[in-house]
């Protein structure tokens, strides 16, 4: 039996706000600031980094509380992010190992399934074969599944996607109509409906390259906080926010 853990004291009096019948299947976050918390705190930006690996765990067990939340995609490193300093990016696929490694009895007891999206063979060898190793061991696992984005690009995504119709195609093996539905299917993310609500961390307006076609009518939750200090109760707060909303996804408002 999957294990129920105890949030922070302000989040679980905010569950109790929660309407259990308007909660989004599909959460993604855009985990922004990092190096801004490092610097004004006179640290190297790997310290912003270890510290933001706390902010994932206090996410992912707030979005299993919240029980009806089936899929949970986190931007862990973008293609642009190769560009930074090789020490730092070594430094952060080092984390994410370790992140993995440690982490895997918790997914596994929480029956969380990990899975991937992106230019994975990009990776370093043994970051790859971490990440599909523990893929492999929580594969069974159907609860909750948390998704991350590594060495992703939302345009990388949608040029990877139209390469894929094109080769099918000429080899015969896809005589699909070119359409959103049969695009779509062609995508990272074809395991996995679009996101009803993208919350982005450090306050700034922009959606960074993630998920262009999937989030054409997901809410947006902007909070300045950096992601190192986003707590578990930032998730839920977000979610009470998405149920105010009226989504019309191109529509007028519904009058009774």
């Amino acid at each position: 039996m999957a294990k129920v853990e105890r949030l922070s004291d302000r989040a679980e009096e905010l569950l109790k706000e929660v309407n259990r019948d308007k909660i989004p299947r599909h959460i993604a976050i855009i985990m922004d600031g990092n190096g801004r918390w490092a610097k004004k705190r006179y640290l190297r930006r790997v310290s912003g980094h270890r510290k933001g690996l706390e902010a994932v765990r206090q996410a992912v067990r707030a979005a299993k509380r919240l029980d009806k939340v089936r899929f949970l995609t986190l931007y862990a490193f973008s293609i642009e992010n190769w560009k930074r300093p090789p020490n730092e990016v070594s430094a952060i696929m080092t984390l994410l190992e370790d992140y993995l490694c440690k982490e895997e009895r918790e997914m596994l007891d929480n029956d969380i399934r990990l899975r991937y999206i992106g230019r994975i063979e990009d990776l370093p060898e043994s970051t790859r074969a971490e990440l599909l190793r523990v893929a492999k061991s929580t594969e069974h696992c159907e609860s909750m599944m948390l998704t991350l984005a590594l060495s992703y690009s939302g345009r990388a995504e949608i040029v990877d996607a139209v390469r894929k119709v094109v080769a099918e195609t000429i080899e015969g093996k896809d005589h699909c109509m070119i359409d959103e539905e049969c695009f779509s299917s062609k995508l990272y993310t074809d395991f996995m409906p679009e996101p009803e609500l993208l919350i982005r961390t450090s306050g700034e307006m922009r959606i960074s390259n993630f998920m262009l076609w999937q989030i054409a009518y997901t809410e947006l939750f902007i909070h300045p906080v950096l992601w190192p200090d986003f707590k578990d109760y930032h998730l839920v707060e977000a979610v009470i926010d998405y149920q105010k909303r009226e989504r019309r996804f191109g529509g007028i408002e519904q009058v009774e």
